[in-house]
């Protein structure tokens, strides 16, 4: 019925998966992903863990309008986050072999 051996595989692979994934969530923090919009007015840097490193606005941006300028801005974020959430998930997967079976897990 109950196999000692059996539980002391399972445990062994889980702090296996546990060590992967805190390998991983360290490597996040140092994952640079960049993103631009407005064919390069402006441009951002997001680290793997969805932190906003850096923004750069062409001086040529301020020559548009408020509003222009602030979509601009709002669509180079929101696509820099999006590509770090993606490489972040892709890499969670690897690491526990699927396991989390594409679930979204906010910071991973």
């Amino acid at each position: 019925m109950f196999n000692k051996g059996n539980m002391t595989n399972i445990l062994k692979q889980a702090q296996e998966v546990q060590k992967r994934i805190e390998s991983v969530q360290n490597e996040l923090e140092d994952l640079i992903i960049d993103a631009e919009a407005g064919g390069g007015l402006v441009k951002v840097q997001v680290n793997g863990k969805q932190e906003l490193l850096e923004l750069k606005i062409q001086p040529k941006a301020l020559e548009e309008d408020l509003e222009m300028l602030e979509d601009l801005v709002i669509s180079a974020v929101n696509m820099g986050l999006r590509k770090s959430l993606e490489e972040s998930q892709n890499r969670m997967n690897s690491a526990t072999g699927g396991m989390l079976g594409g679930m979204k897990i906010p910071g991973m």
